[in-house]
């Protein structure tokens, strides 16, 4: 039996609540497809640098696991994302403030 994919919607409203639950900003910046865009989340750390992370295939699992794609200067970051969304126009952007760095992502039930 296959496994039941969520939305993209879905998926990006209940990342949205965990995040509000633990007390950390989140606001989706570009929304992208509703039932099968990517999505890519920043994470401002509020001192001028950032991060930004997408979820892709595990190769030796099959499992979804989010991968750090760029880490420095907020402004690059941001370079990064517009070109990504230049390619992909259904991509998802969720930008969360934290100045530790905190996403959630690595929490269970987030993976994909």
């Amino acid at each position: 039996m296959s496994e039941a994919r969520l939305t993209t919607d879905f998926w990006v409203r209940a990342y949205l609540k965990r995040l509000e639950l633990a007390n950390i900003p989140a606001y989706v910046t570009a929304h992208g497809q509703a039932s099968s865009g990517a999505v890519m989340v920043k994470c401002a750390r509020l001192d001028g640098t950032a991060q930004s992370y997408e979820r892709r295939a595990d190769l030796m699992t099959g499992k979804s696991v989010w991968m750090l794609l760029h880490d420095g200067p907020e402004a690059e970051v941001d370079e990064s994302i517009r070109k990504q969304r230049s390619f992909d126009p259904d991509l998802w952007v969720i930008e969360i403030e934290s100045r530790d760095g905190r996403t959630l992502l690595d929490e269970e039930g987030l993976s994909g």
